[in-house]
C-alpha cells in the first residue's frame, strides 16, 4: 500500500513484482479514519484473493527503524504512532513498514531501474523532493530511521525559505513547486515578455503549477523553457552532493517531474558531469528515470512485507 496526502493506493503484489488487482480510497484527515480507511482497502481486496501474506505500508512520514511507528508524517495524522501494530491486529496479517521514498527504491532496485545496483539512489521529485539509498544492495535509513533527506540539503545559503524551516533547500530549486516558483521570478523580472505563462498569470496567479510550466516548455514558451533550464542545472548540482557523499553507481529519477524528464534530464546530466568531484578520472553515475513510475512504492511495499514473513 502507498498512503499519501490525497490517497490510499493499494495493489495485490506477486513475487514477480507484477500488480494483479488494485484498490484506492481518500486519505481522511483524522486518525481513527486514515486506519479505517487502510483496513477497508485491505479488506476489499482480500475478498477478491484469499492468498494475501503480508501487508507492507509505504507512508509519506518518517518512519522508527523498529518498521513499527510513523514517528511524523507533515499530510497524515500520525505522531508517534504504533501503525504497523494497529492495523496489523485489524485485519489478522503480518504488517511492514517503511517510508514511501525508500520503498520506492527497494522497487526499483528489485524490479526497474536499479536492479541489481550495488550502491543506488533514488530522488523522487514532486512538490518536493524525497529520497532513498541502498547501500550494498541495503536500505539505508540512518540512526533513527529519517535518513536520506536529500530534499533538505542547502544548495543555496539564505536562499528560498522551506516549510522544514530552513533556507535554500534542494527541494525549493528542484522540484513541481519550485518549477512554477521559478516561472514566477523570471515574469517578474521580465514583465514585457509575452507568454502563456504571462496570460495566465494575468488570469489567476495562484493557478501555476509545476505541471502547467512543464506543458508551456514543451509548447516553445519562453519563460517556461528557461525555468525548466533553472531546474536542470539544480538537479545536476544537487546530484554532485549525493555522488560526493555516496558515490552512487546509478540514481533513479522518480516523481511526478519525471514524466517531464525529456524536457531536463540530459541538460542536468551535463551539469552533473561538469561540476562534480574529478570528474574527468572517476566513473559518473548513471541517472536514469523510473521504470515503475507510480507503482514504485507499492510494488517495493510489497516486496519489503514478502520478505518480513519469510524471516
Amino acid at each position: 500500500m502507498d498512503v499519501g496526502g490525497t490517497s490510499v493506493r493499494a495493489g495485490v503484489v506477486d513475487e514477480h513484482g507484477s500488480i494483479l488487482d488494485t484498490a484506492r480510497a481518500g486519505t481522511p484527515a483524522a486518525e481513527d479514519a486514515l486506519e479505517d480507511a487502510i483496513t477497508g482497502v485491505i479488506d476489499e481486496l482480500r475478498n477478491r484473493h484469499d492468498d494475501v501474506a503480508g501487508v507492507g505500508l509505504a507512508v509519506a512520514g518518517f518512519v522508527a527503524n523498529d518498521r513499527r511507528t510513523v514517528m511524523f508524517a507533515p499530510h497524515l495524522a500520525w505522531r508517534h504512532a504504533p501503525v504497523a501494530d494497529r492495523i496489523a491486529k485489524r485485519v489478522g496479517l503480518p504488517v511492514t513498514l517503511e517510508h514511501d521514498a525508500n520503498a520506492a527504491a527497494v522497487g526499483e532496485h528489485r524490479f526497474g531501474a536499479a536492479r541489481g545496483a550495488g550502491v543506488a539512489a533514488l530522488v523522487a521529485i514532486g512538490t518536493g523532493i524525497g529520497a532513498g539509498l541502498l547501500l550494498d544492495g541495503e536500505l539505508y535509513r540512518g540512526a533513527n530511521g529519517v535518513a536520506p533527506e536529500l530534499g533538505h540539503l542547502t544548495v543555496v545559503p539564505d536562499g528560498r525559505a522551506c516549510p522544514c524551516g530552513k533556507y535554500g533547500c534542494w527541494e525549493r530549486y528542484c522540484s513541481g513547486t519550485a518549477l512554477a516558483a521559478t516561472a514566477i521570478e523570471l515574469l517578474a523580472r521580465y514583465p514585457g515578455t509575452a507568454t502563456v505563462l504571462s496570460r495566465d498569470i494575468g488570469l489567476d496567479p495562484g493557478a501555476l503549477t509545476g505541471r502547467r510550466v512543464a506543458g508551456a516548455a514543451r509548447d516553445g514558451d519562453p519563460i517556461a523553457q528557461r525555468a525548466v533550464a533553472e531546474l536542470a542545472k539544480w538537479l545536476g548540482e544537487g546530484l554532485v552532493l549525493v555522488a560526493d557523499v555516496f558515490d552512487p553507481e546509478i540514481v533513479v529519477i522518480a516523481g511526478g517531474v519525471s514524466e517531464s524528464a525529456p524536457l531536463f534530464l540530459d541538460e542536468a546530466r551535463e551539469h552533473y558531469a561538469a561540476a562534480i568531484t574529478g570528474g574527468r578520472h572517476r566513473p559518473l553515475a548513471r541517472i536514469r528515470t523510473a521504470q515503475l513510475g507510480d507503482d514504485a512504492a507499492l510494488v517495493g511495499a510489497a516486496a519489503l512485507a514478502l520478505e518480513a514473513t519469510a524471516v
